[in-house]
Formats: C-alpha cells, sequence, structure tokens
C-alpha cells in the first residue's frame, strides 16, 4: 500500500514562494488503480514526480508497505519497488534496445526474453531489439518501449503520467489493454496520470488535482459524473 501523508512542494520564482503541491493525502491499496485527472497546471505530473523522487518533497510523507521512503532518491524508490513511466519518453543515442531492457530488469537478458517484452507491446523484436533508442523512433514507438521496461522487472506500485500523450489511436489501444492486463492481475498498485475518458473509466478510484489540491476523490461511481457535462463529455480534458 502507498500512503501519502500532507504531501507538499515549492517552488521559488523570481525570489517569490510558490506552493504546487499543497498538503495533499491520499492511500492507495495493494493492486488498485487511481487514476488522477484534472485541469491543466494543477499539480498532476508534478505530484507524480515527488513520488518517483525526481523532485523532493519540502514536507510531508511517502510510505510504500509501511517503510518510510520520503528521504529516498529515484535509484532508491526503483528499488524498493515503483516504476514510472514519462510523460515525454527520454531518449538514449547510442543505446540498443536489448541494453534499454536490460537496464530496466536490472539484469542482462537474453534475447528471447526481450523478444517476449516487445512482443507483449506490439513491437516485433527481430526489427527493434539492436536499434537505438534515439529520436528515429516516433511518439509511439517509445511510449511502447517503455511500457516493455515496466514491464521487465515486477514493480508494487506503477506510476504513468499522461500515457496518451504524443501517440497515434492505434498505439493508444495497445496502451489501454496493457494497463487492463496489469490490472487485472492485480499483483501491482496503478497510478495513471491523465485527461482520456477511456483512462479515467478503467479506475477503481478518481482524484482530481486542482491548484495543488485534492478537489475531490472517491470511487470511480461517485467522481466520473461529477466530471462530465451535459453533452456527455468529460471536463478533465484540455481544451
Amino acid at each position: 500500500m502507498l500512503e501519502v501523508r500532507d504531501l507538499t512542494f515549492k517552488v521559488n520564482e523570481n525570489g517569490i514562494e510558490r506552493s504546487i503541491v499543497k498538503n495533499i493525502s491520499f492511500e492507495v491499496a495493494d493492486g488498485e488503480m487511481l487514476v488522477i485527472t484534472g485541469p491543466n497546471g494543477g499539480g498532476k505530473s508534478t505530484l507524480a514526480k515527488v513520488l518517483m523522487g525526481i523532485e523532493d518533497a519540502d514536507d510531508g510523507q511517502i510510505i510504500l508497505d509501511g517503510e518510510d521512503i520520503t528521504s529516498y532518491d529515484i535509484n532508491h524508490r526503483a528499488n524498493v519497488g515503483i516504476g514510472f513511466a514519462f510523460q515525454q519518453p527520454p531518449r538514449f543515442k547510442g543505446m540498443t534496445v536489448i541494453r534499454f531492457l536490460s537496464l530496466a530488469a536490472g539484469k542482462e537478458l537474453t534475447k528471447p526474453e526481450c523478444c517476449r517484452m516487445l512482443s507483449a507491446v506490439g513491437l516485433c523484436a527481430n526489427e527493434y531489439i539492436t536499434r537505438e533508442v534515439d529520436a528515429t523512433l516516433s511518439g509511439g514507438e517509445m511510449k511502447r518501449l517503455e511500457i516493455a521496461t515496466v514491464l521487465a522487472k515486477p514493480h508494487k506500485l506503477c506510476i504513468f503520467d499522461e500515457p496518451e500523450a504524443g501517440i497515434d489511436l492505434w498505439s493508444f489501444s495497445m496502451l489501454v489493454q496493457q494497463f487492463e492486463k496489469i490490472h487485472q492481475k492485480k499483483e501491482q498498485s496503478l497510478i495513471l496520470i491523465s485527461h482520456q475518458e477511456r483512462i479515467i473509466q478503467m479506475a477503481d478510484r478518481i482524484m482530481v488535482i486542482e491548484d495543488g489540491r485534492i478537489g475531490a476523490i472517491g470511487p470511480k461511481e461517485d467522481i466520473l459524473p461529477t466530471l462530465m457535462n451535459p453533452a456527455g463529455t468529460c471536463t478533465c480534458l484540455p481544451q
């Protein structure tokens, strides 16, 4: 279980201190899918980065399975079982796909192991295993590879920051299928940050972040109707 208690993150802009995440508290149960949504600029991606250790919290606690990980850096958090997928996956010129997956797995993978991971995200292993993780890959290909890195080792918690960003509809459908498979196994908790109604519909619970605070949190059945306008579209979608 993930427990977040009074989490706060501040930035200093031209000598003026501003809170981006403001005393946020919530929990994610084992095997649960929590979807975080809300207006652009509300602090969702910043919250994800603080949870992963990319940014350091100014106050509050992050507890994973009873262990206080607030002071852990990104590597230590990965070692205790947190996986993270960026909104815009980083690219690494000179690094092959097989090396990329091996680093994610924490061990040298065999070609058959890499092939199984690539096949699971709809990529032909023979075409990709020796390719470089660089600008020659499309946004959809990078998203698929990043999902493969998350699948490369077991995690207690996986965080996905706007997985729908910058990909085609076919790739998006594949991502949704992968989230469904992960969620059905109930072996990992999931936090998905998204504006996409199809992803929001998958949630066990929904949390709405507005101006750095929790605007609403609860079961999908309670929160989703409040996000829909009379036309039946989701009001949390970017305009």
